[in-house]
């Protein structure tokens, strides 16, 4: 067996000075190289499982990237170890469906709370508990995009686990899904992915800061949850002058 360095975090696979306090979190790790690209001197830390890393600069700032693979449970652990080694301000970046009609493709949308649909957080805090976005993240975040001129919602978004779902999608709980689902409508709930639950309510408990911004790429309302990958270049755009805001904010 292998020697288990006590230092190194078991899944990321980094230890403390690896990554910025500031660290942007897509899904996909192939969205790793090129959210970097936006970086100063951006170096590849590490790539275990589905968490691929690269830490650099922007504007003298030493932020990194980390993917979390999809959904809550890899999302948490991914948060629970960047915290260990002294990360302590979370954005992620990815793709949703939209819920509204107002929400349209391509569109950014800054997640303020999320609906608790999945499983992984249900053993951290009891279901009355809320998943919030930090405040000062989802301003940044919402002020980056305004600044832009990219088309920028905010709202709840909702957080599942399963993906194939939707519509008419032939599984034994099909009715009840579609009831649930319309009842997001009603609610106004804005968009539907899966992993804000997670980053939302462990940045909460660990007293760290964490916020979301999304490229809608599907119309869920109308059960085609993806269309066109669009618009993540804006919300990467975004996420790096959030950062700036974010940074600036910081050192008043």
């Amino acid at each position: 067996m292998g020697h288990i360095d006590p230092n190194v975090e078991y899944h990321i696979n980094m230890k403390k000075g690896d990554v910025g306090r500031y660290v942007l979190m897509p899904g996909d790790p192939g969205r790793v190289p090129k959210i970097a690209e936006y970086f100063d001197n951006a170096k590849e830390v590490t790539f275990n499982r589905e968490y691929r890393t690269y830490t650099g600069y922007i504007d003298g700032i030493k932020v990194s990237c980390t993917s979390t693979g999809i959904g809550c449970p890899s999302t948490a652990i991914a948060v629970e170890e960047l915290i260990k080694i002294g990360a302590d301000t979370f954005i992620r970046i990815g793709t949703a469906g939209s819920l509204q009609k107002e929400v349209k493709l391509g569109d950014l949308c800054v997640t303020t709370g999320a609906v608790r649909e999945e499983g992984t957080t249900r053993q951290y805090v009891p279901m009355s508990y809320p998943a919030i976005a930090d405040l000062d993240v989802s301003l940044a975040l919402r002020e980056a995009a305004k600044k832009l001129g990219f088309p920028c919602h905010t709202g709840i978004g909702h957080c599942k686990d399963a993906f194939y779902t939707e519509g008419d999608c032939g599984l034994p709980l099909e009715e009840e899904n579609r009831l649930k689902w319309e009842a997001w409508y009603k609610s106004n709930v804005i968009s539907t992915s899966m992993e804000s639950a997670a980053l939302f309510v462990v940045s909460s408990i660990r007293k760290v800061r964490a916020g979301e911004i999304l490229a809608i790429i599907g119309l869920t309302y109308d059960d085609v949850p993806i269309v066109k990958k669009v618009g993540v270049d804006e919300a990467i755009k975004t996420s790096i002058e959030a950062i700036k805001i974010l940074h600036a904010l910081d050192n008043k």
